[in-house]
């Protein structure tokens, strides 16, 4: 090496590292050490370049993400979980979703600003942390004005989420679970219970506790949401028996699913195979109430697959 010559290797920080070619991908808990620089995918999916399934106002968030315009919602493609369940199973699994240049998302950022959007929601956006970070410096605080939400799987690695501190305003995880045996069974996570709450602290701490304007609109906080599934209402008590054990009433929002619909792959655990009974839903929604945390509740109509957008690159093709 001449002595006018850098040594990139050595000046990149662990997130640039994660997609150059002498580097392995560790931006997840499963630190895959996948080389995506050289076009290697990782256990999420994801490759070297951006991929996008959908780009549009979604009203279907919490009323305080959603509000009466629409959250801007940015479907990124891959997933660190595998869950067996999951109602996005063509983005998050098979990988469906269009290749885009940085520039192409500082667009639809910009794009969904200008319809209105009270927020810019990436959805599993983890796996390409660097990318969209590297957008929010050229654009937030200047030509993009409206909040970030991190709409997570609450599968997060404490180092990526500190490299997000500064740039998220508003944290919307899923603590899915509490009992590490369901965790394996049907994600493919047994560290799932442990590292989401840890996640969870972390993103509370960066955001502080939740702030809400006039309009019922959501300036900065975190919201954690949890799907009660068939089976599981003692795992979905436990879950917030952790919450209650952890933050103060005013730390966190919390929004309580029941939308649960077999899809994807539940067919094979017959278990997961049906509906979240009145029962099963009602006595989770007794504990979160006595526990006093503010927060949502869903109508056990919303456990429909419609709910579930659709994936044909809206918002994402010029």
């Amino acid at each position: 090496m001449e002595d006018n010559e850098t040594n990139t290797s050595e000046t990149m920080s662990p997130f640039e590292k994660a997609y150059s070619t002498n580097h392995g991908c560790r931006l997840c808990p499963r630190a895959c050490n996948a080389k995506r620089g050289e076009g290697t995918r990782g256990y999420c999916g994801a490759g070297r370049e951006l991929r996008l399934a959908r780009a549009a106002l979604h009203h279907w968030e919490e009323p305080c993400i959603s509000g009466t315009r629409g959250s801007g919602a940015v479907f990124f493609s891959g997933c660190p979980l595998g869950c067996c369940f999951c109602q996005n199973y063509k983005i998050s699994h098979e990988g469906f979703g269009l290749e885009i240049t940085e520039d192409r998302l500082a667009e639809i950022f910009l794009s969904l600003q200008e319809q209105g959007a009270h927020n810019i929601n990436l959805v599993t956006a983890t796996p390409y942390t660097d990318a969209v970070l590297r957008v929010l410096d050229r654009l937030r605080g200047k030509s993009l004005m409206i909040p970030i939400v991190w709409n997570s799987s609450g599968y997060e690695r404490l180092e990526t989420l500190k490299r997000l501190s500064g740039y998220i305003d508003i944290y919307l995880p899923d603590f899915k679970y509490a009992d590490a045996a369901r965790a394996k069974r049907y994600s493919y996570a047994e560290d799932y219970p442990e590292t989401a709450l840890s996640a969870i602290l972390e993103m509370q701490r960066q955001t502080g506790k939740y702030v809400l304007g006039e309009d019922g609109i959501l300036r900065r906080g975190t919201v954690v949401r949890h799907l009660v599934m068939p089976g599981g209402r003692r795992d979905s008590i436990q879950v917030m028996e952790e919450l209650a054990a952890h933050f103060e009433r005013d730390d966190i929002l919390v929004s309580l699913m029941s939308q649960y619909t077999p899809c994807y792959k539940s067919c094979d655990y017959p278990e997961l195979n049906r509906r979240v009974t009145t029962f099963e839903y009602e006595s989770v929604c007794d504990v979160l109430t006595a526990y006093g945390f503010e927060g949502y509740y869903q109508e056990k109509s919303s456990a429909k697959e419609e709910y579930t957008p659709p994936f044909d690159l809206e918002g994402v093709i010029k």
